[in-house]
C-alpha cells in the first residue's frame, strides 16, 4: 500500500467508528461521482444517490472490522466496491419491482449502463448539429462501438478517465497487476481514438 493507504488504516485501527465517518466524508463526493457515472440511465430520478451512500456507509460501518483482518486492497477501493455493490442491489430491486422498467431493460439489454454512460460523456464529440432524428442514429453508432470494445479495457477507460482512479487503484478494482492496468489503459485510449475517428469520418 501507498503511504496515505497505510495512514487511513492506522486511523481506522486507532479511531473505529469515529475513524471511518471522517474518511467516508472525504471521499464522499467522489463515491457520489462514481454512483452517478455507474447508474442505470434509466433509474436516473428514481434512485437517489445520497441514499445509496446511506446505505453503503452502513454496511462500511459493519463489515470494517473484517476489512482490518486482511486489508487486500486500499480503503478507497474498498469502499468503493461496496458502494458498487448497493448501487448493483438497488438496479436488481428496482428493475425486479417495477414492471415497466422490466421492460425497458428487455428492450435495451444489448448495452449495459457503463457503456451508456462513457457514450453519454463522448456524444459532443461526435454528434453533429443536425436534426433529432439523425443525433439519434449518431448516438446509438457510438454505443454499439463502444460494445466492441474488449470489456477489460473499457472497464479500465471507465475507471481511469471517468471515475478518475489512480493506476494502482484500477488495478487494485479489477485485480491485475499495476503494469497490466497501464496497459490496458493506453490499449483502451488508442481504440477510443480510432472509434471516434471513424465515426467522425462517416458524418
Amino acid at each position: 500500500m501507498t503511504e496515505s493507504a497505510n495512514d487511513e488504516l492506522q486511523q481506522l485501527q486507532a479511531g473505529g467508528v469515529d475513524a471511518i465517518a471522517d474518511l467516508f466524508s472525504n471521499y464522499r463526493d467522489q463515491l457520489e461521482h462514481m454512483i452517478g457515472f455507474r447508474m442505470d440511465q434509466r433509474l436516473r430520478g428514481r434512485i437517489d444517490p445520497s441514499d445509496v451512500l446511506q446505505e453503503a456507509y452502513l454496511q462500511m460501518a459493519k463489515r470494517v472490522d473484517s476489512y482490518l483482518e486482511n486489508p487486500g486492497v486500499s480503503f478507497y477501493v474498498w469502499m468503493r466496491q461496496l458502494t458498487y455493490q448497493t448501487l448493483i442491489d438497488q438496479h436488481r430491486l428496482h428493475f425486479r419491482s417495477k414492471r415497466g422498467l422490466g421492460q425497458e431493460v428487455r428492450r435495451n439489454s444489448s448495452f449495459n449502463a457503463t457503456t451508456y454512460s462513457i457514450a453519454g460523456m463522448l456524444e459532443g464529440h461526435v454528434t453533429s448539429p443536425s436534426g433529432a432524428m439523425q443525433r439519434e442514429e449518431e448516438k446509438e453508432r457510438l454505443h454499439m462501438a463502444l460494445e466492441t470494445m474488449d470489456d477489460i479495457d473499457r472497464e479500465v477507460l471507465a475507471l481511469r478517465h471517468f471515475e478518475q482512479l489512480p493506476n494502482k487503484q484500477v488495478a487494485e478494482v479489477l485485480g491485475i497487476g499495476i503494469t497490466a492496468a497501464s496497459n490496458r489503459y493506453v490499449r483502451a485510449m488508442s481504440r477510443l481514438g480510432e472509434i471516434l475517428t471513424n465515426l467522425g469520418n462517416d458524418d
